[in-house]
């Protein structure tokens, strides 16, 4: 399959701005074009009410709530992430619609690179990958920072967005002017994912991470061969909002 193409910008060298967060290439989402590869649902990844669904991307159309809280269940711990949907209208509809439907369940974060980012989003089974690999939606204006822990997609260009998503590690506010818009953020357990798995450093063909291609065609038996250290997603859920306080019951008239 033929890979597609994406300029990375590239940063100043530390050594001019040392008072800087590390630089890196921004976080890109690779993807695959053409006839797709026939392989069967990776037989390891749970069934859920979600699958039908999942390889029918047109079908999950849901608006999102104003605000909303999502936990992940990972391998190193919970962590929440709350939503707002206006910072990022048409990025918060695909985060929930995906979460919903249990996308990342079973996903790994193939790309942590510390003091930059933790990028997660290809999922465990190839021919989910497949589905959503053109299932592309439009960019949103860029309303708030990437700032730390702040949750945005990553993208192959103008108006590529699909299912990678990547957690700010630092204050990678730079990329702002890139069109990165941040639709959440993790507001308990950030220590959970500062400690998740790094030191493959960034994915290939640039460091001596996952092949992004790779493992959009074979999934996380490529990652369980030759990746085994890396943490993963176990369930992402819907955090019910809480219970509006009431006032006492009065008891009877004495």
């Amino acid at each position: 399959m033929r890979k597609r193409i994406v300029l990375i910008a590239m940063f100043a060298a530390l050594a001019i701005a040392p008072m800087a967060a590390p630089l890196w290439a921004a976080p890109q989402a690779g993807s695959t074009s053409g006839k797709p590869a026939a392989s069967a649902a990776h037989p390891g990844a749970p069934a859920h009410a979600g699958t039908a669904s999942l390889l029918n991307p047109a079908t999950l159309k849901l608006q999102a709530p104003a605000v909303f809280d999502i936990r992940f269940t990972t391998t190193k711990g919970d962590f929440v992430v709350e939503v707002t949907r206006a910072w990022a209208p048409r990025g918060a509809d695909r985060f929930y619609n995906l979460v919903k439907n249990r996308f990342y369940d079973d996903a790994a974060f193939f790309r942590v690179m510390q003091g930059f980012v933790a990028q997660f989003g290809i999922s465990a089974r190839p021919d989910v990958s497949q589905a959503w690999a053109n299932a592309t939606i439009e960019d949103d204006p860029v309303s708030q920072h990437n700032t730390r822990g702040t949750l945005t997609f990553a993208t192959a260009g103008a108006n590529t967005r699909t299912t990678q998503i990547f957690i700010n590690l630092a204050d990678n506010s730079n990329l702002d002017g890139m069109g990165f818009a941040p639709f959440g953020k993790v507001v308990s357990g950030m220590d959970v994912v500062d400690k998740l798995y790094s030191e493959y450093g960034d994915g290939a063909p640039d460091g001596n991470g996952p092949d992004q291609n790779r493992l959009e065609r074979e999934g996380k038996p490529y990652l369980e061969k030759s990746f085994p250290l890396l943490d993963s997603i176990k369930a992402t859920v819907l955090v019910p909002p809480a219970p509006a306080a009431r006032p006492p019951a009065s008891g009877p008239a004495k």
